[in-house]
């Protein structure tokens, strides 16, 4: 078993300050570089292309980074991205070569590293066999080190400049859900995927680089399935009609999910919708900062289990959003750990009745010291169109 570095808690690491001269990537590289410096890791090699993306601002499909306490870090990547590499991290050293992680543990064991961390959650077997070849043959003996989700662990707790990122995300889904709803293209006789394909293409229009997902459409008995896939199925009068979609802007994820019901709305409707939209809220005002996830979880999960439908919500409260559109923290019974401040989170409670119709009711929300700060800004009443 390779040996695993145990990290602090993220929230204990200080962030140093950004200046003028240290870009906002500097400041995060500067953050992982302490914590394998109190480790004493001569060098850090990091294969999650995202993770790369986060430390560095480069975007290709081919990248690795060698992380140094000297701060001589390396950007590895081939020769398709060369130009775009120089471009996106002018600040770091670049070497042009295919298979980037294995070429840059072999710089480091050249440069004299006893002791590289890496990512083992990334790396296949057949890629740690490749790393540990290729630190051999310039130094045997040569101690690779499991970093777990360190980087991870660094971005749950997101920066201004992140923060803003995923604000525009939701502004962009908002105006698009209003757009689809004012435009009346939300109707009975369209399809699931016919719905879910204008909304997507509205995201687009208003500058998402892309939707983060495959976006939602559950119509009718379809919305008791938590993650239906669009379907031909028609949207009817009587309808629940659950979208569960988001925007991607700067590389940044929004997540949303709303429920309409196309006509009156039943009585039956309206009870689920209250218990789900009173679940939500219990869940908002439990994000509060050193606040237990399992906790969080548990204060909107009490009225749904009060009211007998335990069962029926089947999911965790939520997740973080970021790069990625599930990252840490994880809220749910099976989570660990406590809320930070600036932690990007989703609370999406939900209840669904086979055979008969769901609701979920999800927004994306910032942790702060003086409550959650909500970026999905649709209402959450329910709405009858």
């Amino acid at each position: 078993m390779t040996p695993r570095v145990a990290w602090p808690n993220v929230a204990d690491i200080p962030a140093p300050p950004l200046t003028e001269d240290r870009t906002g990537f500097a400041v995060r590289r500067d953050r992982l570089r302490a914590m394998a410096v109190e480790h004493d890791l001569d060098a850090v090699v990091i294969s999650s292309l995202v993770n790369v993306r986060y430390l560095t601002g480069f975007t290709g499909s081919n990248g690795a980074l060698l992380l140094r306490p000297d701060g001589d870090d390396v950007l590895a990547t081939d020769g398709r991205y060369t130009t775009q590499a120089s471009a996106q991290a002018p600040e770091l050293t670049l070497l042009i070569e295919r298979a980037c992680a294995t070429a840059l543990t072999a710089e480091a064991a050249r440069a004299g590293v006893a002791r590289l961390g890496y990512e083992s959650h990334v790396v296949t077997v057949d890629g740690f066999e490749g790393l540990r070849a290729a630190a051999a043959e310039h130094r045997p003996g040569v101690e690779l080190l499991s970093l777990g989700s360190a980087v991870e662990a660094l971005r749950a707790i997101k920066d201004a400049a992140e923060i803003d990122a995923l604000r525009e995300a939701c502004a962009i889904a908002d105006a698009a859900l209003a757009a689809l709803i004012s435009d009346g293209a939300l109707r009975a006789g369209r399809s699931e995927r016919e719905v879910g394909r204008d909304l997507d293409n509205r995201m687009l229009a208003l500058g998402a680089e892309a939707v983060s997902f495959e976006t939602i459409v559950a119509a009718g008995a379809n919305s008791a399935i938590p993650h239906h896939r669009p379907s031909d199925a028609v949207l009817a009068v009587g309808d629940f009609v659950k979208l569960d979609f988001g925007a991607t802007f700067a590389g940044y994820h929004s997540d949303m999910t709303r429920t309409l019901v196309l006509g009156p709305p039943a009585d039956w409707q309206r009870e689920v919708y209250e218990l789900v939209a009173t679940a939500q809220r219990l869940g908002r005002e439990a994000l509060s900062v050193g606040a237990s996830v399992v906790d969080v979880d548990a204060a909107a999960r009490a009225p749904i289990v009060e009211a007998g439908h335990g069962a029926a919500f089947s999911h965790g409260l939520g997740h973080g959003v970021g790069l990625e559109i599930h990252e840490a923290p994880a809220l749910s019974a099976l989570g660990a750990g406590r809320l930070a401040a600036d932690m990007a989170v989703t609370v999406e409670p939900g209840v669904y009745l086979a055979g008969r119709g769901g609701v979920r009711i999800e927004d994306t929300l910032v942790v702060g010291t003086d409550g959650p700060a909500l970026l999905t800004m649709t209402g959450k009443e329910l709405v009858a169109l």
